[in-house]
Parts: C-alpha cells; structure tokens; sequence
C-alpha cells in the first residue's frame, strides 16, 4: 500500500485497513505516554486531547465550547492551542470521535497552523468539509481522510482503532489507541444503545477483546454519569413522535439539535406515515441533512422534503417543520417564531411545537423563555419533562459501569464533564474496585505521565481558553470582557469639554451624558452635581502653571466625579471623559 494512498474502493472494504503517513519518526526508548487535555475537562464541551509519545503527537478532537455568562459578546470559545503549534512538526496526526461542534467545531483554527492527517468517519469528514467552505476556508490543502468502523490508522509511533460506537450523532467511534508503553482507550460521547435507528449497536465485543489487552488507561466521558440506570433507546422517541403527529391538527415544529440525524430521521418516518410534507428551516439543519443524505445515512421520499415557501399552499394539517433553536439561542429560527420575528412563519393556536433535545447545562433560561413565548402565542409545546421526545447521546450510570467492566484499565481519567460529574464518576470507578491512587481528575492543561509502573501529573501547559469575538480573540480575564462586565452591570457616564487652545478657557457648558446607570427621579440631580465638579475644577486650575488641557488629561477630574457617582449611588460606571480641541 501507498503511504498516505487510500483509493475510495478500498474505504468500501469491510476490511481493517491500516494508513501510514510519510512523515516517520525516529523511534525513541521506551518512555512514558503523555496525556494532555486542552479542552473537555471540568467542562462541557470544547474537546480537544493531546497525546504524546516519544518524538510523536497525536490529537483527538477539536471542538468548540460556549460562552459563559461572563462572556458578554463572546461568540464562541475554542482550546488555547499554544503547545499545539509550538510542536506542530511532531503531530502526525488528527483523529475525530465523532462530528459534534464540540468535537469537530475549532477545525479551521487548527488546521491554519497544523498540516497533518485528519481522519474521522464519514459523516464527520463530510461535516468538517461543509465547516470549511461555510467559513470560506480552503479545502485544497487539507489531508482529509475518512475511516470506517474497524480501520487502524498508523500514525508516528501511535495506532488508533476504530471502534463502532452509539451517539446522538451517526458514525461515532471509540478509540483505541496503542504505543509500546501501552492502550488507551478513549470513549469520546457514547451510550450504549441495542436497538439504534440506523447502523449497529456498539461494538461491545471489541471492547470485550481490547479490554483482554489489559488497557493501560481508560479515558471516559461524564456527562450523564448522575443519572441511574440506562439511557432511554433513540427507537422510543420515533414511537412518542408518532403519537404525537397521529393527534397534531396543525402544523407540527420540531426543534432538535442540527446534528442529530436519527431524530431527523425519526421526523422524516412519522411525517410520512401521517401523509406530511417536511419542510427544513435554519442554515445548520439543512447543512446537515444534506451531508447525512448524500452519505446514504437519510431514507426519504423524493416528494417529502419541500421548500419553506410551499408551506402556505399547503393544509397545515399537512406539514412539519425541523427547525433549530431546541437551545433558546436568540438567532434561531424557533425563538424567531416565538417572538414573532420569524419573516415566513408566524406561530398559531393550532401549531404543535416539539422540543425535541435536553437543556444545555445553563440554556435553561433561554429554553423556557421561549416556551413561555410559544404557550402564550397559542401553541402546543411538548417538551422533555412531558413525554418521551427525547433521548440522551450519553451513557448513563450502569452504561458507565459496563464500559469500566469491559475496559479493565490500570488507570482511569473522568472526562468530558464539569467537575462535580468527574468527581462522581471517580467515585463510581472506586465502587467497582478502582484505586482512587490510580484515578485521576484533570485540570485542562495538565501534564498526565503515563508508564506501567506509575503515573503521575507532571507540570501544565497553557490551557485556559480562547474567546472568539467576531474575527477578534480574547483570552481569559480580558480587559475588554470585564469593561463589557461593568457597562452592563455599572453603565457608562460621558463627559464632553470644549477647551479653547489659543486662550486656555472652557469654551460653553459641559455636556454630561449617562446610559444604564442613572434611573430618571435621580438624574437631574446627579448630572447637576457632576457640572458643578467641572466647574469647580477648572476654576481651580485658572491660577496654576499648568494648562487646562494637560490638567483635564489627568484622572484627578475623573476620580472625583467616580468618587461622587460611587458615594451616592453605591455604583460604579465607566466614566469617559472627551477634550474636544476648538
């Protein structure tokens, strides 16, 4: 086989196939694994490993995370990838769970700096292709590869197997990953699921061989480690859907996460069964179905799918929408319709309105902001907590305990999740006989090293996080973030001064002007107070040597009047003060 050569028929082989890239590495002795999170840790989302062995690097995923409350104005928010792109010539490779935003969405960062493999299955290849042109990146260089359930990609002094995994998503994958100095098995998001919608189940008994290997790390996720028992099969959200649509006697809408294609499937079935007509609204959803269908993965009469602009012909009693928006977010296309700026769907008293997801860990504000909208607009709103219109992508407990089960690592490391689930999943690890001395719980950045005799965290590098704002970049505790803080907690005061340069006067009466920070009983009398200061200061300064420009420029004048606003309000504001030059 050619190196870095995989013809399209021999990825349509069932067979294990093993990739080999150009770039070989001088083989060290044998020296302890390094494990390094720069993303997934004590969080949810933005997943992003590090591997490293001898001379070799190996990333696993490269996802994107969202802003915190904190974050005013923050877009989104993507690993620091500093020690990544000091070592970018020693990464041979990287390799994908799956094609969540949280896996896959920081591609395009990466990749600017980081020219190595990418290998992933089909559909997350397909997604991190559609990603790149959508942001206008170039497709020409990047070293695409897509994988199957089985294959062994070589990559430096790294193998990783791909193993058949259930998620919220199709064509998920756990990972083996293997070096002299030992396996690690990497889960990614994973559930286990006997009667999945398309595809197999997970492949168990892989597992069961790998873990006769005597893995020497499991790395595990923990999202849903707090719930008992086992995550509901996604079949039972296609029955709760047909009950639904057999009932509906309007329009149905259904909000779900983009990326689900089996929900999207599910939707497609019950439509069809009921004799509707599926209409797709919101950029992502149709990114999405259209990457899933092409790969064969959506099974959809040619008649069935139609054009938003077909839905006023059409009986409402006929028709289903799958929008985006399950989360709140303010720009999707349901909390549009919620509030009524939705240009060509306007919410009515017979729509059946379906939120088809499970809250983000701090969207719940958002969610039931836009229920609330939807019930007061007439709707009927079926959600998580009122019937079975959902399933988890997340293994639960007893799920968690078989995966432990299976794997039999020497060592364990909780992750994806924020602290408290990774600390209850270590104590789950110890209640089937794990050694709290060999678990351990990471900070995004450490240094986990990694032999058979020991392991122990060896030192951190940069991980805290990179904001994006727009097409700019704040990191954490940015000065311009904790301005946006105060503007929207404290407000803003402005003060304009006309000086006349030529004869060293003020020239008219200050203009004050106050945004968020002053309500109107007090008003006249705050920005009454903040002139006479003004004044006051620049009659002080008509008998000393300096001019009124250059004193104005000092923060004495300022801290007088924050002294004032803070001593009568008990508040704060940004205060801006403007010289204008006449």
């Amino acid at each position: 086989m050619k190196q870095n050569m995989i013809s399209s028929d021999k990825f349509n082989s069932k067979k294990k196939k093993t990739m080999v890239p150009t770039n070989k590495p001088n083989t060290p002795k044998i020296k302890p694994l390094k494990v390094i999170p720069l993303g997934g840790m004590r969080e949810i989302g933005k997943n992003m490993f590090v591997y490293e062995y001898g001379n070799d690097i190996i990333i696993v995923d490269c996802g994107i995370g969202f802003p915190e409350d904190d974050m005013p104005g923050i877009d989104i928010v993507i690993p620091d990838m500093t020690y990544v792109f000091k070592n970018r010539s020693r990464v041979r490779g990287v390799f994908f769970t799956h094609g969540h935003e949280d896996h896959i969405g920081a591609v395009a960062w990466l990749t600017k700096e980081v020219k190595a493999p990418l290998y992933g299955s089909k559909l997350a290849i397909a997604l991190i292709r559609s990603k790149m042109e959508d942001r206008g990146g170039s497709l020409k260089n990047l070293d695409l590869h897509s994988v199957e359930d089985g294959d062994v990609i070589k990559a430096g002094l790294f193998s990783v197997e791909f193993i058949h995994s259930n998620h919220s998503i199709a064509d998920a994958n756990i990972l083996a990953i293997r070096t002299t100095a030992g396996t690690v098995i990497h889960t990614g998001d994973f559930k286990i699921d006997f009667t999945p919608i398309n595809g197999d189940p997970i492949s168990l008994h892989r597992l069961a061989e790998v873990g006769r290997e005597k893995p020497l790390l499991l790395m595990c996720e923990s999202t849903n480690v707090e719930k008992p028992g086992f995550s509901m099969s996604e079949s039972k959200v296609g029955d709760s859907f047909s009950g639904i649509f057999e009932k509906a006697p309007g329009r149905i809408i259904v909000a779900t996460f983009s990326s689900n294609i089996y929900r999207m499937q599910q939707i497609f079935t019950a439509a069809e069964r009921f004799d509707r007509k599926v209409c797709l609204i919101g950029r992502s959803v149709v990114n999405v179905f259209t990457a899933a269908n092409s790969l064969g993965y959506m099974t959809v009469k040619p008649d069935t799918l139609i054009d938003v602009n077909r839905i006023k012909d059409l009986d409402p009693a006929k028709v289903v929408i799958i929008s985006t928006g399950s989360q709140g977010e303010p720009l999707a296309a349901l909390t549009k319709m919620a509030f009524s700026e939705h240009q060509k769907i306007e919410i009515s008293s017979k729509d059946t309105v379906i939120l088809s997801s499970s809250p983000i860990p701090g969207n719940e504000k958002s969610i039931y902001k836009v229920i609330n909208e939807l019930y007061l607009r007439g709707a009927n709103v079926i959600y998580a907590s009122l019937a079975e219109v959902h399933a988890s992508g997340h293994a639960y407990q007893e799920e968690l305990k078989l995966m432990h089960q299976l794997v039999q690592s020497k060592y364990f490391v909780p992750m994806h999740g924020e602290y408290r689930m990774l600390f209850q999943h270590s104590q789950l690890a110890q209640r089937m006989g794990k050694s709290l001395d060999d678990i351990f719980l990471l900070n995004n950045g450490d240094i986990l090293e990694i032999t058979k005799e020991k392991a122990q965290i060896k030192g951190s590098v940069p991980a805290e996080g990179i904001m994006v704002d727009g097409t700019g970049y704040a990191e954490a505790g940015n000065s311009v973030l904790k301005e946006r803080i105060t503007l929207s907690d404290e407000g803003i005061v402005s003060i304009a001064i006309a000086v006349d340069l030529d004869n060293d006067v003020m020239l008219g009466d200050p203009v004050v002007h106050t945004k968020g920070f002053l309500y109107e009983s007090e008003a006249e009398e705050i920005v009454s107070e903040c002139l006479s200061k003004v004044y006051s200061y620049v009659h002080k300064t008509e008998n000393s040597d300096r001019s009124l420009k250059d004193a104005l420029k000092t923060n004495k004048l300022r801290d007088q009047i924050r002294d004032y606003l803070y001593n009568k309000t008990k508040r704060r504001p940004i205060i801006l003060l403007s010289i204008i030059d006449v």
